[in-house]
């Protein structure tokens, strides 16, 4: 797979998974902007060095120092690449902190400042590559998710709440972006990185290496990549990660009741007759379809 003469932006690639999603585009190709927050607004010292590395290899690489969390930079890292290259094809991100406490210890500016960091960086960058992309017509976004979203973690309400919201992200933009051919996709990681260093064992860590998941982002950011697709990757593993909802169970009028919903409850969350949603209003369709069938029987 090629990405030569695309651009891609990574944020937050000045080390760990963001580093290896960057010499992976780079080795292919893409020219990369590598977004990383330093003092004062500068790219960090590890954009620098991703950058010093991509272009001894013969590449070619950009350091920005964008906070993702503001609008306005995030338009200007764009910008910059704008001004370089003439054009944005790909959208890794990826930056993000940990702030983990117990929800009972959390304080709201602690909540704030993750939600702040991964979902507002993550719609900033997106909303600022929007529309260059939609004039070319084409655009790959990959966003970045969590399995302590999807599935939870102890002390991690912030960070769990912020990667869930990625699903959501994706699932509007890729209604919104089909016309143009913009395909936004999950990526679902589990690596050894800053973030997870403290978290797991040695051995663990050794399997774990960032550059197991770096295929993944790449090909969930090539020209035939599908969209609305959540993929989990890490020690050498992919999987996707699928959102359904059964059939649904049909209650009269004169039994819609708690106690009727706990009578069928067993009925209502089987899973044996699974089905994907298109959207939100494919679900609103269902249910007023069943009720319109039953109101004519």
């Amino acid at each position: 797979m090629s990405f030569r003469d695309q651009v891609v932006i990574i944020t937050g690639a000045g080390r760990g998974l963001g580093r290896a999603h960057a010499l992976g585009f780079a080795a292919r190709g893409a020219r990369v902007l590598i977004n990383d927050l330093g003092s004062g607004g500068e790219p960090s010292e590890s954009a620098r060095s991703v950058v010093a590395e991509i272009t001894a290899a013969g590449g070619t690489a950009l350091a920005n120092g964008a906070d993702v969390s503001d609008p306005a930079a995030a338009e200007a890292a764009v910008e910059q690449a704008l001004q370089a290259w003439g054009r944005v094809d790909v959208l890794v991100a990826n930056a993000g902190i940990l702030r983990d406490k117990s929800f009972a210890k959390m304080s709201v500016a602690e909540f704030d400042l993750v939600v702040r960091v991964h979902l507002l960086g993550s719609a900033n960058f997106a909303r600022a590559v929007w529309g260059p992309m939609r004039e070319r017509n084409y655009g790959r976004i990959v966003l970045t998710s969590s399995a302590s979203g999807i599935y939870g973690n102890f002390g991690q309400a912030n960070y769990g709440a912020a990667k869930a919201a990625m699903v959501g992200l994706m699932n509007v933009l890729h209604q919104e972006g089909a016309k143009s051919d913009i395909r936004v996709n999950t990526l679902v990681p589990t690596a050894a990185t800053d973030m997870t260093r403290n978290l797991l064992p040695e051995a663990a860590l050794a399997l774990l290496s960032p550059d197991c998941v770096t295929p993944a982002v790449l090909f969930l950011s090539g020209r035939e990549a599908p969209s609305r697709v959540i993929m989990s990757a890490g020690a050498g593993v992919f999987n996707v990660t699928h959102i359904q909802e059964g059939p649904g169970v049909y209650f009269p009028e004169a039994e819609r009741t708690p106690e009727a919903i706990a009578a069928k409850f067993g009925e209502i969350s089987s899973t044996a007759a699974l089905t994907p949603m298109d959207g939100a209003f494919q679900q609103t369709q269902k249910y007023l379809e069943m009720a319109m069938a039953a109101a004519e029987k």
